[in-house]
C-alpha cells in the first residue's frame, strides 16, 4: 500500500488508522516548510539581477573598433546598474550608474539607454 516508505528503513508501514492519520499529518507539516521554502527562494529570486543588457560600440568613430561597452544588470523590478567602459588609445574609463524601475538619475549615453532596453525587453532571451 505504502511502497514510497520503504525507501525510508526508519519509517515502518502502518499498521492502523491512527497510524496513518500521524503520517499524513507529518506529510502536512513537511509540505508547509517546503512551501514556506519556496516562498523564500522566489523573494530572493524577485531582487536577484536576472536581466542583461550588452551594447559594444566605438565612441571614436574615426580609429579603433568597438572596444567599449555598456551593459545593464537589473533585477525582476528592473531595478540595478549599469556599467560603460570606454575604451581609447590613452586609457580605459568605467563608468556605473544606478538604474531604478529601468531609469537613473544621472543622465545616460544612447549606448546605455539601449543596453537597459535590451535587458528590459521581454522577448530578450537574456532577460
Amino acid at each position: 500500500m505504502f511502497n514510497f516508505l520503504k525507501k525510508n528503513k526508519k519509517m515502518k508501514e502502518p499498521k492502523n488508522l491512527k497510524e496513518i492519520f500521524n503520517y499524513i499529518k507529518d506529510l502536512e507539516e513537511n509540505i508547509e516548510n517546503v512551501s514556506k521554502g519556496l516562498q523564500n527562494v522566489k523573494e530572493m529570486a524577485i531582487l536577484s539581477l536576472q536581466k542583461v543588457g550588452v551594447v559594444r560600440f566605438n565612441p571614436f568613430k574615426d580609429a579603433g573598433g568597438d572596444q567599449s561597452f555598456s551593459i545593464a544588470l537589473l533585477d525582476a523590478n528592473n531595478n540595478g546598474f549599469v556599467i560603460t567602459s570606454i575604451y581609447g588609445r590613452e586609457g580605459n574609463r568605467v563608468f556605473a550608474k544606478p538604474v531604478k524601475d529601468g531609469k537613473s538619475n544621472y543622465s545616460l549615453s544612447e549606448e546605455e539607454k539601449e543596453a537597459i532596453k535590451q535587458a528590459t525587453n521581454p522577448e530578450n532571451p537574456k532577460s
